[in-house]
């Protein structure tokens, strides 16, 4: 596994070991960052259920500014700590504005709100913790101009959160990875 694009091309990441772990491919990531085009220069990130912190990493590479890394899972969330650390060198940047919070990804433990958000939960755990996170999110975004929230789930499922649109649909295969790119939905009051 490897940042598939921008300033960190081509370095690899960690994955934890076991199956507590399932990171987003590649391919995926690949796709979802050619959607986001230059959505990502200048952004910020939360990377919610964050694993190896691919999503994170992957926007940090393509210019996003900062972010934060939420693992609930403490021997991950060093293994995130080691990928930020190649990618920053890599990049030739420091640690700032990047953090790793090892909490419960569904409270959202965050309190400036970014520009990105990105979800990707074990699938046998969507259907409980996605009313949860979006929830707090529409909290949490409430102010922010135009947030989008990238979640990645599997091809068969479909989300309809209340107060959310799904904008873009990538990868929609049965049983295959999948992303949904939601925005606040314009036509709610």
């Amino acid at each position: 596994m490897r940042i598939t694009g921008g300033g960190a091309r081509g370095i690899p990441l960690m994955v934890p070991k076991g199956e507590a772990v399932r990171p987003a491919t590649d391919a995926m990531r690949q796709a979802v960052f050619s959607s986001l085009a230059a959505w990502t220069v200048g952004a910020t990130f939360l990377d919610l259920f964050a694993g190896s912190g691919a999503y994170g990493l992957e926007a940090l590479s393509r210019g996003a500014t900062g972010g934060v890394f939420v693992e609930r899972n403490a021997k991950t969330a060093d293994c995130i700590r080691k990928n930020i650390a190649s990618v920053c060198k890599s990049l030739g940047r420091g640690l700032d504005d990047l953090d790793v919070i090892t909490a419960d990804a569904t409270t959202v433990p965050v309190k400036v709100a970014p520009d990105l958000v990105f979800v990707d939960p074990p699938y046998d755990l969507i259907a409980g913790v996605a009313p949860k996170i979006f929830a707090r999110l529409a909290e949490l975004l409430a102010d922010k101009k135009d947030p989008l929230v990238v979640f990645e789930m599997p091809g068969e499922l479909q989300l309809s959160p209340p107060g959310w649109k799904c904008v873009k649909r990538l990868g929609q295969g049965a049983r295959q990875p999948s992303v949904a790119i939601f925005r606040v939905d314009p036509a709610l009051p």
